[in-house]
């Protein structure tokens, strides 16, 4: 899990097909955006759930050099 925005993560996408990995065969991904409690009235606006990408691999290797690379 790395806690990064959208537009990282369609980055490292772009650059593991770039590589030749093919999404559902060598990866997968999902990114959740941050989420917010709107009911509570608190001073806080910190995000009760922070944004972040996880990437599951199928590939011990791949998922090695990813975390080497991005972890």
């Amino acid at each position: 899990m790395l806690f990064v925005d959208a537009i990282t993560t369609i980055n490292i996408v772009s650059e593991l097909k770039q590589m030749g990995w093919k999404l559902g065969i060598d990866f997968d991904f999902a990114y959740h955006k941050p989420e917010y409690d709107n009911f509570t009235y608190s001073t806080n606006f910190d995000p009760i759930r922070e944004r972040r990408a996880i990437f599951t691999f199928y590939n011990d290797s791949n998922a090695s050099y990813f975390m080497l690379r991005w972890g």
